[in-house]
């Protein structure tokens, strides 16, 4: 529904020049900065798994952000799993998603990219998600690398993506999570290599794994043509689910928002300390407020995605953060939030 009215409303340019005033807010002086060659806006960024299609760039530059990773993507066209999708839990302020990564494929997918007008994604940076594709068909780990470098060929055919990302551990496919193996993702940063993407590439990092696990990726990561990570994923985990929110039958699937929050910004945190000066980091989970999102910048995240906070308190929570994001930096005395990134774990 909300991807069906957004498509809609997009495309009326006075629509989106009302919701900019209304709800964005800009200072470059503060908010923007430069990783690995991109430039963005506002380091405010939709996560992965709500425009799955990529079907909304124009709205979602004109309601704030600074950056959306779209996706993901597969090889092939996907239905997903068997509904539902998601459910909200709104006392422990989460979803469960059970998406199953659902989408058009991508050859359809970059077919409809090329065709939006290239402004589009002047001051908006298009971050594209890939996978492998979520069905019976993909037996093994060579056809998975397969299907990745499908992907990642015609997204950099397409040339409208800024940032690719590899989305190695959805917790919702048949397949599992092989790359989060250091061998196998050994194998399948091997071959991303070999295309000499002009895009810098990040991963997409799991929730659930302890620090020597998840510290034993990131060192093979480290080994190859990677610039970032974005941590993290969803987590399996229902301990922190709030009583309250048991009284329904839950769904399967991941969860998001706040039940993600305390393991991510531990790994960040634990990933600056360790790759600070290798990786940019992206901080995912649990991002409701300027202050969550400013928690983990200064824990060492350079940007942080959303949905689940967005989904609760609406489009014009974006420009919020931001508004509030600089008073933050500012009131810490910084020039700008650059300046704030890792201040907290130096």
């Amino acid at each position: 529904m909300l991807i069906s009215v957004g498509r809609q409303i997009q495309k009326v340019a006075a629509i989106r020049w009302l919701l900019r005033a209304a709800w964005a807010y800009e200072n470059d002086a503060v908010l923007a900065q430069t990783h690995n060659g991109v430039h963005f806006k506002n380091p405010v960024g939709l996560s992965a798994g709500f425009d799955k299609n990529i079907q909304l760039p124009p709205i979602l530059k004109a309601i704030g952000f600074g950056f959306a990773e779209t996706g993901s993507i597969t090889a092939k066209p996907t239905i997903g799993n068997a509904r539902p999708w998601f459910q909200r839990l709104i006392h422990t302020q989460s979803l469960i998603v059970h998406a199953g990564l659902a989408n058009q494929g991508v050859v359809a997918i970059m077919s409809r990219l090329a065709a939006y007008p290239a402004k589009t994604f002047d001051d908006f940076v298009l971050n594209v998600s890939i996978a492998y594709t979520n069905d019976r068909t993909i037996k093994n780990d060579s056809q998975c690398i397969d299907d990745y470098i499908i992907s990642a060929r015609q997204v950099k055919k397409n040339k409208r993506a800024s940032m690719i990302t590899l989305n190695i551990s959805c917790p919702n496919t048949y397949g599992g999570e092989p790359f989060t193996n250091p061998e196998k993702l050994d194998q399948l940063l091997s071959r991303i290599d070999e295309l000499k993407l002009s895009e810098p590439v990040f991963l997409k990092m799991p929730s659930d794994l302890e620090w020597n696990e998840f510290d034993t990726m990131l060192r093979v990561a480290s080994r190859h043509d990677v610039a970032g990570v974005t941590i993290c994923n969803l987590t399996k985990s229902r301990d922190l689910v709030d009583p309250r929110d048991t009284t329904k039958e839950l769904i399967r699937g991941g969860l998001s928002g706040v039940p993600v929050r305390n393991l991510s910004n531990e790994l960040i945190k634990q990933t600056y300390a360790h790759y600070g000066q290798r990786f940019t980091i992206i901080g995912v989970g649990g991002v409701f407020t300027a202050a969550d999102a400013y928690t983990k910048i200064k824990l060492g995240a350079s940007l942080v995605e959303l949905i689940t906070g967005m989904i609760f308190f609406g489009p014009q929570r974006i420009g919020q953060i931001n508004r509030e994001l600089a008073q933050l930096v500012q009131n810490d005395g910084y020039r700008s939030i650059h300046d704030a990134i890792g201040a907290e774990n130096k």
